[in-house]
């Protein structure tokens, strides 16, 4: 049986997914920039941006198209891990940092992106809180109904 917390981490890894889809889908001129970089080694420079005005709608369809698959997905796995875990917080904090760290990664990989100081100490902050969560044990059923037994 799959836990939640790897459910939860999945949802997260597909909001990011989801958020990188809608900035290309969005974005001013990357997507272009992007074919126009891939086309060119391929064929002379002129052509390949002739190419890339041509195909910048169609994959901007195709990123915005991935936004809502990715969405649909992501929300299938965060039930799944609220059906899982032994408590919703549990499941919301792990799928949110999940989500952070993923998003700072596809960040710095596609868009070269940097983070701020701040930005780290609250993703620290976050995952401090995610270890506390996982490392509290959950209260057993047995021993909820033996207090409800004495009272």
């Amino acid at each position: 049986m799959v836990s939640g917390s790897f459910y939860a981490l999945l949802a997260g890894l597909c909001g990011a997914a989801a958020s990188l889809s809608a900035k290309l889908s969005l974005g001013a001129s990357f997507l272009k920039q992007m074919c126009a970089s891939g086309l060119r080694d391929w064929s002379q420079a002129h052509r390949a941006e002739d190419a890339c005005d041509w195909l910048d709608v169609p994959l901007r369809v195709l990123c915005g198209g991935l936004l809502l698959v990715c969405n649909a997905v992501m929300w299938t796995f965060f039930s799944k891990a609220l059906r899982h875990s032994s408590s919703s917080a549990r499941a919301t904090v792990t799928t949110t940092a999940a989500n952070f760290i993923s998003s700072a990664v596809f960040g710095h990989v596609i868009f070269e992106e940097t983070r701020d100081t701040l930005w780290w100490i609250g993703l620290s902050l976050t995952l401090c809180g995610l270890l506390l969560l996982h490392g509290a044990t959950p209260p057993s059923l047995r021993g909820d109904e033996e207090d409800t037994k004495d009272k």
